[in-house]
């Protein structure tokens, strides 16, 4: 049985340090896609032996980026990986496998399981321990939810589960952790906003603590 094509879309802003690597680790699909969004570092020079396609977008938001570029693969199914992400060989054998009958099962997603990492060490307690994310759809059937900031894929059907994790390199120093948590407080915000308006004691106690409740009792 022939395999079914596969594109993969890797979003990029300022990520030569990343690049290479997460490149190589989609190699083995049928398109490669940058998504840059006017890098000032040598991203695309050091990509360019490795894609396919380039394409280049003022930066928005992380879901607009990915809802604008998605519809220009050329192959129905995407593999949508982010710069500081990689595909074990683990996870590329299941997909590799996963695609030779893909389209003749129902799902149009599947979800993944990550390993963090922060400044190189894994990470083992804790809701960074293990989180989920849907990266391999059907462009036809999948969008990433209009948000700012940790958006998630919204499917029009069926989502399955890969075995196999995805390596996610989080934070690459306390630097790095910091100006991200800086930049995305104030898109956050406007998230939070949008969605709930008046803030209350919910949001405020009771919600935070049943998160914490949430990591203690499912990841530890």
């Amino acid at each position: 049985m022939s395999k079914v094509s596969l594109s993969a879309i890797v979003p990029a802003y300022n990520e030569a340090h990343n690049i290479v690597e997460v490149l190589k680790s989609v190699d083995f699909c049928d398109e490669v896609i940058l998504v840059d969004s006017n890098s000032t570092d040598n991203t695309i020079e050091l990509a360019q032996p490795y894609i396919t396609k380039l394409l280049t977008r003022e930066y928005v938001h992380s879901a607009s980026q990915k809802n604008w570029a998605i519809p220009q693969a050329k192959h129905e199914w995407i593999l949508l990986v982010d710069a500081d992400e990689r595909v074990t060989p683990a996870l590329r054998e299941e997909i590799l496998t996963l695609l030779e009958t893909i389209d003749d099962r129902e799902e149009v997603g599947y979800w993944m399981k990550r390993r963090n990492f922060f400044m190189g060490k894994q990470i083992r307690h804790s809701g960074w321990k293990n989180d989920r994310v849907i990266r391999l759809f059907k462009k036809s059937k999948c969008k990433y939810v209009d948000k700012h900031v940790h958006s998630e894929i919204e499917a029009d059907g069926k989502v399955g589960w890969l075995e196999n994790k995805l390596l996610h390199y989080k934070y690459i120093s306390i630097d790095h952790h910091v100006d991200k948590l800086q930049r995305y407080a104030g898109l956050q915000a406007r998230d939070f906003d949008k969605k709930v308006g008046k803030i209350t004691a919910f949001h405020v106690v009771i919600k935070p603590c049943g998160g914490v409740l949430q990591n203690i009792t499912l990841y530890n």
